[in-house]
């Protein structure tokens, strides 16, 4: 338990000590044990004036809790630590809990039933990180795509080939813990305190092995190249699951399989679950130079060695409801080949933890729902693999992706002119027309944001940032349905969650997500015996 003190602003060459002593100036000066950087953010609208604008963390010796209440101020919080809250039920297990995918929502349901004495079964259709690292560089230096170990599955889910962003707009108290458990696991400590944290794919992936052995070491076990085909439901109650490894039985199942699992979402409609369309975006990775980016957020002070490589995220409403916006910005960073099945092209941003790259990268998507492909989950996955799959033709049927310079597309001339931006997708990439390749709408959209986006940050829509497709995979396109009990009707025993269930957009969220699906399983059942 603490007192959170905020919107503590500071001049960049300003120490941080200060903050700590504007902290204890706003409390009154009360005596403390200690004192952290809760959070730090950037100050940017004046880029005359840019400031650095701190929380503090304090830990007081008095009643924290009636100081916050006596002061009522908008700068004063109360914070309760939060930790996940177990209540362990008395239905006896007859098999171990199996969870299906190990990307955030299942590393961390894992690991929590693995501290309670659960001993998980994970089962994962990819390969381990390190095999997962050479069958990645493989594709992306040329060779051939593996449908079961690639960008999406594998351990660590698709986070692992990206950004590693720990941004997040749910406001659940377990966020906290999430991003401790991470650090804890390998991540750098500073993402509990920046503003927009986040690891980078070197860390991350040993990060990821961490939570394993740290799984294993209490009982669980992770089953790599170990895909789930089918659930085995008998009187409305999962059984079993079936694999390619054969079946095992189950009486608790989380569905953590990402929101990639196109087959498996099929196989479960099949099945009888409930499956719904929703809401997702398409469109393209944009590159501009990341001094360019940094020139445009930061103005003369671009450089300055104590502000961030510059980061964004744009949006603009448009007719009928649609709206245009930047996704999952990369700094110094590469477009990627993220693709996960034969005869498309999919496109993804990644960074290192330094992010040193001379690129910027980010998705400029598009909205798509109900106008575009109806009320039919199957229809909408649909939706995107045709996108994919003429990608894939437009750049040859070769793994080289269409891409488009920014000032030909607002022109409406398909082609290529570069210049100071240069391609980084592995794969490379191809003139084309973006008009032919996306309905209309969603092209006039992309160039709306294009035109908006410009106004906002001097450059976005310069002549030779440079459009290579298509990005379509920034969430599921259908939800698994599930009760307020966190199983899915008809199916008792069934925890959809995370991303690929349509219930998390990213790490920390579906990380959370997971973590109630752990929560939930062992709030009916008491561990397995013996």
């Amino acid at each position: 338990m603490a007192i959170v003190v905020s919107q503590i602003k500071l001049p960049l060459e300003a120490p941080r000590e200060e903050a700590f002593r504007l902290a204890g100036a706003v409390l009154g000066n009360p005596p403390v044990r200690r004192m952290e950087i809760y959070k730090q953010s950037v100050d940017a609208r004046r880029r005359e004036k840019i400031q650095l604008v701190y929380a503090v963390w304090a830990e007081l010796d008095c009643d924290e809790k009636a100081l916050a209440e006596r002061l009522a101020s908008p700068q004063v919080a109360y914070r309760e630590t939060a930790l996940p809250q177990v209540t362990r039920g008395q239905n006896p297990l007859q098999a171990r809990p199996v969870i299906a995918g190990f990307g955030p929502a299942g590393m961390f349901a894992a690991l929590l039933l693995a501290r309670e004495g659960y001993r998980p079964l994970v089962l994962e259709r990819g390969a381990d990180v390190d095999a997962r690292v050479e069958a990645v560089e493989r594709f992306w230096q040329g060779g051939p795509l593996d449908g079961e170990t690639n960008v999406q599955f594998g351990e660590g889910g698709a986070g692992t080939f990206s950004d590693g962003k720990l941004t997040t707009r749910i406001h659940d108290p377990l966020c906290r813990y999430v991003l401790q458990e991470l650090a804890s696991h390998g991540a750098p400590e500073e993402i509990l305190w920046r503003a927009k944290p986040h690891i980078g794919t070197d860390h991350l992936r040993r990060v990821v092995k961490a939570f394993r052995q740290e799984v294993t070491r209490l009982g669980g076990e992770v089953r790599f190249l170990t895909r789930l085909e089918d659930l085995v439901l008998q009187g409305g109650r999962v059984t079993a699951v079936a694999t390619n490894q054969g079946q095992i039985p189950a009486q608790a199942v989380v569905l953590a399989t990402g929101h990639s699992a196109r087959d498996t979402v099929e196989q479960l409609i099949r099945r009888g679950l409930q499956v719904q369309a929703k809401n997702f975006s398409v469109g393209a990775r944009i590159e501009h130079l990341q001094q360019e980016i940094d020139r445009g957020l930061y103005g003369g002070l671009a450089g300055h060695p104590k502000l961030p490589p510059g980061e964004y995220q744009l949006s603009q409403q448009g007719p009928g409801g649609r709206c245009v916006y930047t996704f999952c910005m990369c700094p110094g960073g590469v477009v990627v080949p993220a693709a996960s099945e034969e005869g498309g092209v999919v496109t993804n941003g990644m960074s290192y933890y330094a992010r040193d790259g001379r690129n910027a990268n980010a998705a400029l998507v598009v909205s798509v729902g109900r106008q575009d492909f109806g009320d039919d989950p199957l229809a909408a996955m649909g939706f995107a693999r045709s996108l994919e799959q003429k990608a894939f033709r437009m750049g040859g049927s070769c793994q080289t992706a269409p891409a488009q310079t920014a000032g030909l597309f607002l022109a409406g001339r398909g082609g290529l002119r570069l210049g100071q931006v240069q391609p980084s997708y592995a794969r490379g990439v191809a003139g084309a027309d973006f008009d032919s390749l996306f309905p209309r709408e969603i092209a006039e959209m992309m160039r709306l944001g294009l035109r908006a986006f410009e106004k906002k940050l001097r450059g976005f829509a310069s002549p030779d940032a440079l459009l290579t497709g298509v990005e379509s995979r920034t969430s599921s396109p259908v939800r698994i349905l599930r009760g307020e009990d966190g199983q899915a009707p008809g199916a008792a025993g069934v925890y959809p969650c995370g991303e690929g269930a349509g219930y998390a957009g990213g790490i920390i969220s579906a990380a959370v997500d997971g973590l109630r699906a752990a929560m939930a399983i062992a709030a009916y059942y008491r561990p397995l015996e013996g």
